[in-house]
């Protein structure tokens, strides 16, 4: 699945559409500013894959700060099995560059 800009996901949000949208930032960096989404830090996403399993078939938007960790994620959940998986290129700091 292709990956997407800050303007789509901005998009998505403003037709307020229902987005699984998952921040793998640590808590501080999500305590500073977040997109509303779940916050599993990357390294305890294999731990906590489990709170995901609703997810598995239906679009998953991975987040970081600028796209690094979200990629890692992205790729670690295609490979446990995660259907539709999409990485917010230039992560929360691109989207918050567009308010």
């Amino acid at each position: 699945m292709n990956d997407i800009t800050p303007q789509e996901l901005k998009a998505l949000k403003d037709e307020r559409k229902q987005i699984n949208l998952l921040d793998v930032r640590e808590e501080f960096e999500y305590d500073e500013y977040n997109l509303d989404g779940k916050l599993i830090p990357l390294g305890e996403l294999p731990q906590r894959l489990d709170e995901l399993e609703d997810w598995k078939e239906k679009e998953v938007i991975v987040h970081c700060k600028s796209g690094g960790r979200s990629a890692t994620a992205k790729n670690f959940l295609v490979s446990k099995g995660f259907k539709n998986v999409r990485n917010l290129l230039q992560g929360a700091e691109g989207y918050k560059r567009l308010s």
